[in-house]
């Protein structure tokens, strides 16, 4: 069973198509603090690093002010469609502080780290302060430049969502050189979009040792092919190979928190449920089904966090006793 898992692993590496995946073929990271802010019980950093091919990311980092016993647990925070990773930090787009309530990301990086946990909020390609100038130049309200980046990258036998993938393993790089991050406990959350650089990084990436995908767990079948959506959601050829569900399942036996509204527009419920289920069996085969939990909630496509917030925190702060 576990040669067909590599397999597959293998095949989706090769579908998203290749940024250089050797250690050897990367640049330096060169990061780069660019401001902090004291929040009272957060320190909020603007950090900046390199990932591949001369891009530069722009993240924020996000440090409990009591730290307690360091080094500490760390979250890799990935912000889904709108105007980027200040949305996850209590941030407007302008970058002024939101004191209004938090829209469907719930600020859940600042959540997160009330929770005692280091986090990074990468700006995701396409999105925010990464969206293309001439893009902006002919639309100033173009909100991701997601098609553009796509169609260029399908077009050298790439994918963007290969792009973020890669880049996701890139902010783990990062987060592991940090003081004050124990590498040994790195965990990822994402919504919707993000969901999906979540799943994909904590597919091919086995130092993500816990991951929520909110708003996203699926089928291929019942969400991407069953409406219009972003081009950044496909992937040429992966259906030659696996639905979602056996590709999620590829984070097995690490530990895996699945949550979704009841009445997500976009990710239907019942295949969500479905998706659960064949999660849980896949879970189940490995011996690890005490290493999957789901919460299916009232509401939207959004993040909830009523009980992954916790789980998430649970599970860092000491694997050997989950």
């Amino acid at each position: 069973m576990e040669a067909k898992r590599e397999q597959l692993r293998a095949k989706l590496r090769q579908t998203l198509g290749s940024y250089g995946d050797g250690a050897g073929d990367q640049p330096l990271l060169d990061p780069v603090v660019l401001e902090s802010t004291d929040l009272g019980d957060v320190i909020r950093e603007r950090v900046e690093y390199s990932t591949v091919d001369g891009l530069r990311v722009p993240a924020y980092v996000l440090l409990p002010k009591e730290r307690g016993k360091l080094p500490l647990p760390a979250v890799l925070a990935w912000h889904g469609h709108g105007y980027g990773s200040r949305q996850v930090v209590g941030l407007l787009p302008d970058g002024s502080e939101d004191q209004g309530e938090p829209g469907i990301h719930r600020h859940f990086a600042l959540e997160l780290c009330r929770r005692g946990l280091v986090v990074i909020a990468p700006e995701i390609v396409g999105f925010g302060d990464r969206k293309l100038d001439w893009d902006i130049a002919q639309n100033p309200d173009t909100p991701n430049s997601c098609f553009p980046i796509a169609a260029a990258l399908l077009m050298a036998g790439k994918t963007i969502a290969g792009l973020r993938a890669h880049e996701a393993i890139r902010a783990a790089d990062y987060l592991a050189q940090r003081a004050e991050v124990d590498a040994s406990r790195i965990g990822c959350m994402g919504l919707s979009g993000g969901g999906m650089v979540a799943s994909l990084s904590a597919a091919l990436d086995k130092r993500i040792l816990a991951t929520v995908i909110c708003g996203y767990s699926n089928t291929y079948e019942s969400s991407i092919l069953a409406r219009r959506h972003c081009l950044d959601n496909y992937i040429p050829g992966i259906l030659l190979h696996a639905e979602m569900p056996e590709l999620i399942g590829l984070i097995a036996p690490r530990a895996l928190f699945i949550e979704s509204g009841s009445h997500d527009p976009l990710f239907p419920v019942e295949a969500t449920r479905t998706t659960i289920a064949k999660l849980e069996e896949i879970y189940t085969s490995l011996g690890a089904e005490g290493n999957i939990e789901s919460d299916i909630f009232e509401g939207g496509h959004e993040i909830s966090g009523r009980l992954a917030f916790d789980w998430l925190a649970r599970k860092l702060a000491d694997p050997n006793k989950n």
